[in-house]
């Protein structure tokens, strides 16, 4: 179940990456995260991320960090 939210909120960043049309190199720069750890994170065994990286990714997308945290589980 753990890895199951993991996954999907993986797929959240990529569908927010999307809509504001950023790439992962883009995103990985604007949130000061190595680009290996975005392709990891939208990939098929993510880590579990933390708050800080959560709240960078939000920053990098230019969004509050709740929003970042909504999604369907």
């Amino acid at each position: 179940m753990k890895q199951d939210l993991i996954l999907q909120f993986g797929r959240h960043i990529r569908s927010l990456r999307k809509k504001h049309k950023l790439t992962q190199e883009e995103l990985a720069g604007r949130s000061h995260i190595s680009l290996k750890y975005i392709q990891k994170l939208e990939g098929k065994t993510p880590q579990n991320p933390s708050l800080v990286i959560a709240q960078k990714l939000a920053e990098g997308l230019e969004i509050p960090l709740w929003k970042l945290m909504k999604f369907e589980e």
